[in-house]
């Protein structure tokens, strides 16, 4: 099979592509021709010619549909793309709206509804959990400054300052809200959004979903050390099952299509507090493959109209810890992703 993966940007702030890669890599039921899909010719994984066989440049997601849609096809007519597994927040809405078309042309995509991915967003959430019964912290939407100095009548200091789609920071008052808040919408947009701090310990969960409420597998995880940039360095995985129950009442209130993340807070008083839902498979994803659910493989299967046989092992107190190790290449090899898109 020959798929096509993006989020190749292994570095201190990775995507889930390599991991993804790496899963797909151990795969008992396929070979794959892995096609890198990059926004960026520094992203480390198109350089990784152990796990990527070729890599091409596609237009940011900002562009729109119709030139990723564009590009993908050039793609296809050289590389004869079986299926892509898209990795960002960002770009989902852009492979959603063209899935049909690279359906009717053999590009099989797995992917959730344009209205699934708003309803979870982080801009919704708040209202989905109200909905569902699961406990999450005070949320609020801030269009405009003006309204800065009137968050001491809601919140209490420090409260978290988030990006639609990604970044977050702690703000410990006003003026560093306003700075978070100018930093932030400038790069992502309105509304930017304002998350009451849960004290505890951070929890997250991997999972797969098949679009009619059943759960194909899970992973829970408690990261060890997290940067200050707030991603996990190193992580265990737990044994919890009441873990498990929270990730399969998410899949079935949901009727969650692919792959998520739950990230949670454990209170001091052993409460879940659900903070995101991430729409993809998170950087560690390969921590629950070595656990011993290959969940990318489990993706490709359903993708491709197979039957899979939910997981209900795993092997708890798998660790991983990320390193730094510099990649060695050419530079001729940059310059003719620079100039070419293609590497």
């Amino acid at each position: 099979m020959t798929i096509a993966i993006t989020a190749l940007n292994a570095h201190d702030n990775p995507g889930p592509g390599v991991g993804v890669i790496r899963s797909l890599r151990e795969s008992n039921d396929f070979k794959f021709r892995i096609i890198g899909l990059s926004y960026e010719t520094m992203e480390p994984g198109a350089y990784l010619h152990n796990l990527v066989d070729v890599t091409y440049q596609v237009p940011y997601p900002s562009a729109g549909s119709e030139p990723l849609l564009e590009r993908l096809l050039y793609i296809h007519s050289i590389e004869k793309l079986d299926l892509i597994i898209p990795n960002f927040d960002a770009e989902l809405k852009n492979f959603i709206r063209i899935a049909p078309t690279l359906d009717q042309r053999g590009i099989k995509t797995y992917l959730p509804k344009v209205e699934m991915l708003t309803r979870l967003d982080k801009l919704h959430l708040y209202d989905f959990c109200k909905q569902h019964d699961f406990p999450s912290p005070k949320t609020m939407l801030l269009n405009s400054p003006d309204k800065i100095n009137e968050l001491e009548e809601e919140f209490e200091y420090p409260v978290f300052v988030k990006g639609t789609f990604y970044e977050a920071y702690k703000a410990f008052n006003e003026d560093q809200v306003r700075t978070y808040f100018s930093k932030l919408s400038s790069k992502w947009g309105l509304p930017v959004i304002i998350q009451e701090t849960v004290e505890g310990t951070e929890i997250n969960i991997v999972g797969l979903g098949d679009g009619n409420g059943q759960m194909i597998g899970a992973i829970p995880l408690r990261k060890l050390y997290i940067t200050d940039r707030g991603k996990g360095w190193s992580g265990v995985v737990l044994s919890d099952p009441a873990l498990i129950e929270y990730a399969g009442k998410f899949v079935e209130s949901s009727k969650w299509r692919g792959g998520f993340e739950l990230e949670l807070i454990r209170t001091t008083q052993d409460k879940l507090m659900l903070l995101e839902i991430n729409p993809r498979f998170p950087a560690w994803i390969y921590a629950a493959t070595a656990a011993g659910q290959n969940l990318p493989e489990a993706l490709v299967h359903m993708a491709l109209n197979k039957s899979v046989v939910p997981f209900h092992e795993y092997t708890p107190g798998k660790m991983f810890i990320r390193y730094a190790w510099e990649l060695i290449t050419d530079i001729s090899e940059f310059q003719k992703f620079s100039t070419q898109g293609i590497l």
